[in-house]
């Protein structure tokens, strides 16, 4: 469909009935060569390619026949609704550079440009956009502005499986260089401006205001950067592997030269896009044939479904089957992947950059420079062990394949919910710094002798030493004492989140829980900020003598609190750290057994939000907050006597084994 039905009509079209000397689109020209099927229910999508394939030539034609200034007078007012108008002299200097590569490199980002734009245009009517650019192009909403028969032309050309295909084909890594005529590429760019043309008419008549959504900022980077910078050295010996690795097509090898090019000339977000779509090639490939199924490698079809990432990266076939690549791969090259592409807090960079939610001149080197990395390490396991074995003599090439044989998962909820509880404990560290006033020390002493909260330290003191005693042996932290001392604490919490934990493939189960202990971590962790924000505000309104009396009373009380909303938030991130260690234990429960422990979770997470409320500034609930602490420890204690937490399951799992 797109190599040759759109050159069967032999037909020499007036662009002058396409186009004015002025730029303006002729619509009705390019609706009435969409043709229907006799039912009129749909689109004759490969009627409708054949007769606009003359089409798509003259406008081609013309295009390639203007000076960079003639196409920025006529058409750049018409592309200013996309946004990102200073793309498109770029993508008209590619039509004349008879670089096939640059044609789809730069169809792909004018598609998810278009994307971008036809989204922010929806939201001017309806309200939740289509995630997907075929139901968006699909929706009555853009009909509405644009009228269906234009809506209808870019169906044809990115908007269903049917017809051209034109974004997905190139997103998914369908398309070699030379197999995308520059005629589609021309003609995506004049609609695009005369669909700034119909837009224009559009808010003129009904007084709406176009708002581009700002770009997204791309997430977890920091914790991202595994990989040391890309040197020369290494780009030199990338420029060898490539020929060499049978990861890559050799009809792609193009794609990844220009990327290497594209990463030397800084030039991030054009690296990335190669990168990406190559991956996905490449891995489609290893796909098919570690599960010995070569009619996945499929060319892009109407009538099949493609083989994506979110098929080649998954735990399953289709059929149900144990899908072989990530044994293949193995857990670190597949952690990286999910980390980069999938994970909802990743920065899930293919969807971002396809979607045109990224601004690609800011597109950070950082991601570039990491996609790269682990790119080379992957080319490296499809060449010869001997020539390997070359490669590896030298330490930058050492350092990147040591550094991802040794990746675990950043962006997965299990190692965020490790990163919360560090943090947290690293905010509740800083309350023995906080300094108190002169006078106000010995005031809070004076107020002590508190029998509920006596009764709390304790009850404290009993759960943590039934805690330890469920801590790994490897883990353990020395002490002289019957019970860890509270100062050791820190140190047992750093222990327990240094343990692996399996991420890949988590059940539904295992992620219910981890989603319960996240949000009791996030507000143990907004409760530490709010006491050690309420402290320092009260010390200097206490030095500057501007609190009231009952203000003073319950700065008192916020003084003596901390004394024990500080263990009793070690105990809450003892207890969440433990049951991390031990979450895929979960599986298991019976049914009635998981809805008990939800149960008692949420009713941690029920202390912890109720805490957060009255800790926070407006409220200054000390002694209320001290009552709830001692509820929640009864419950806490009530639960563990009946062993029904994940680390009793666990040494009961381990006694049978023994």
């Amino acid at each position: 469909m797109i190599c040759k039905l759109g050159f069967e009509a032999r037909e020499n079209c007036d662009i002058n009935s396409i186009v004015t000397q002025n730029g303006e689109v002729c619509w009705t020209t390019i609706t009435d060569r969409v043709v229907y099927t006799e039912s009129a229910q749909g689109l004759d999508y490969g009627g409708s390619v054949r007769l606009l394939g003359p089409v798509c030539q003259a406008v081609h034609l013309h295009l390639s026949s203007l000076t960079k200034g003639q196409f920025e007078t006529r058409y750049s007012p018409g592309l200013q609704w996309t946004g990102v108008p200073e793309l498109f002299p770029e993508m008209f200097g590619a039509l004349g550079s008879l670089q096939s590569l640059a044609i789809s490199l730069n169809l792909m980002k004018l598609t998810s440009c278009l994307e971008r734009a036809l989204a922010d245009v929806y939201l001017l009517i309806g309200k939740e956009c289509p995630f997907l650019l075929r139901d968006l192009i699909a929706s009555e909403e853009l009909a509405q502005v644009f009228g269906q028969s234009v809506m209808d032309v870019l169906k044809v050309f990115v908007g269903s499986p049917c017809g051209l295909n034109l974004r997905n084909v190139l997103w998914h890594g369908f398309a070699a260089p030379q197999e995308i005529p520059p005629k589609y590429c021309s003609m995506m760019i004049l609609l695009t401006a005369g669909l700034g043309q119909l837009l224009k008419g559009y808010l003129q008549q009904t007084k709406f205001t176009l708002a581009h959504r700002p770009f997204i900022t791309l997430t977890s980077l920091e914790d991202l950067i595994i990989f040391p910078d890309v040197t020369y050295e290494v780009l030199s010996v990338l420029e060898e592997v490539m020929k060499k690795s049978t990861f890559i097509l050799e009809i792609m090898l193009p794609y990844w030269e220009v990327a290497l090019i594209n990463f030397k000339s800084h030039r991030f977000a054009d690296c990335a896009i190669l990168l990406l779509v190559q991956l996905e090639t490449g891995l489609r490939k290893v796909f098919a044939t570690v599960n010995k199924c070569p009619k996945r490698l499929l060319t892009a079809e109407s009538t099949a479904l493609y083989t994506t990432f979110d098929e080649i990266l998954a735990k399953h076939l289709n059929d149900g089957k144990i899908n072989q690549l990530p044994l293949f791969l193995g857990e670190p090259a597949m952690e990286f992947l999910w980390d980069f592409l999938n994970h909802q807090e990743g920065p899930r960079l293919r969807d971002r950059l396809s979607h045109g939610e990224v601004s690609l001149p800011e597109f950070p080197k950082e991601a570039a420079n990491q996609l790269l990395a682990f790119s080379f390490v992957l080319l490296l396991r499809f060449i010869d062990e001997d020539l390997l074995s070359v490669f590896k003599e030298k330490a930058a090439v050492r350092a990147l394949v040591n550094v991802a044989e040794a990746y675990g998962a950043r962006c997965h909820p299990v190692s965020q919910l490790k990163k919360q509880v560090l943090s947290c404990e690293r905010s509740i560290g800083v309350w023995p710094l906080l300094p108190l006033p002169e006078g106000s020390e010995r005031e809070a002493q004076r107020s002590e002798g508190n029998s509920e909260i006596n009764a709390c330290h304790s009850l404290i003191t009993e759960i943590v030493a039934e805690l330890c005693h469920h801590v790994p042996e490897t883990h353990r932290v020395p002490h002289d004492s019957e019970y860890l001392p509270p100062e050791k604490w820190p140190q047992l919490l750093h222990e327990l989140c240094s343990i692996p934990v399996r991420t890949l493939f988590c059940p539904r189960a295992v992620l219910e829980v981890l989603a319960v202990l996240r949000k009791i971590g996030a507000h143990c962790h907004c409760v530490c900020g709010q006491v050690a924000a309420c402290a320092e505000l009260r010390r200097r309104q206490w030095e500057d003598r501007s609190l009231r009396s009952r203000q003073r009373r319950n700065y008192l009380r916020l003084v003596h609190s901390i004394k024990l909303l500080s263990p009793m938030l070690y105990l809450i991130l003892l207890l969440i750290a433990l049951e991390l260690v031990n979450i895929h234990v979960v599986l298991g429960k019976n049914t009635s057994e998981y809805q008990q422990y939800l149960r008692f979770l949420k009713s941690v997470l029920q202390y912890t939000e109720n805490l957060a409320a009255y800790t926070s500034q407006d409220k200054n609930k000390w002694d209320e907050a001290v009552n709830l602490t001692q509820v929640a420890l009864l419950k806490i204690w009530t639960f563990s006597e009946k062993k029904q937490m994940l680390i009793h399951l666990a040494k009961k799992s381990t006694s049978k084994v023994v």
